[in-house]
């Protein structure tokens, strides 16, 4: 397997207008089964609420009026480098593009927030098309 990140510094995205950090926690479980259940994974790593909690983690929600549809966690390893852990949404409303459009937002905020790069782990096609798109070559 590749895996990539995007240098944010070749990015221009902006952010959007549906999201803000979570503090609570408890809708998440119910977004990540309807993800993987229209995903239909065969096996999918469990959430730990101490990934919630973690101070070098932020939890990002996305809405769709009033109702939380969507997330992301983020770990934040230093001052350059931040890496996407996970993403889910309820698909309630495909047009809304949270995929790719929830990538987007975060290049455009923690390129705002003086990061570098944003590891997304498995180079998959989809995420190629992301400006400052790089495959990670050995250390």
């Amino acid at each position: 397997m590749k895996y990539c990140r995007i240098n944010l510094l070749e990015t221009n995205y902006t952010k959007l207008s549906n999201w803000q950090y979570l503090s609570h926690f408890d809708e998440l479980p119910a977004i990540y089964k309807k993800y993987c259940d229209y995903k239909k994974f065969e096996s999918v790593m469990p959430l730990f609420h101490n990934q919630f909690v973690d101070s070098q983690n932020d939890v990002i929600g996305y809405y769709e009026g009033y109702k939380l549809v969507a997330f992301s966690l983020i770990k934040r390893h230093d001052w350059v480098n931040a890496e996407a852990l996970q993403f889910a949404w309820d698909y309630g409303n495909p047009n809304l593009q949270l995929g790719i459009n929830s990538l987007k937002h975060e290049c455009a905020l923690y390129k705002d927030l003086g990061y570098k790069y944003l590891y997304l782990g498995g180079a998959d096609d989809y995420k190629s098309k992301i400006d400052g798109f790089e495959i990670l070559g050995p250390l």
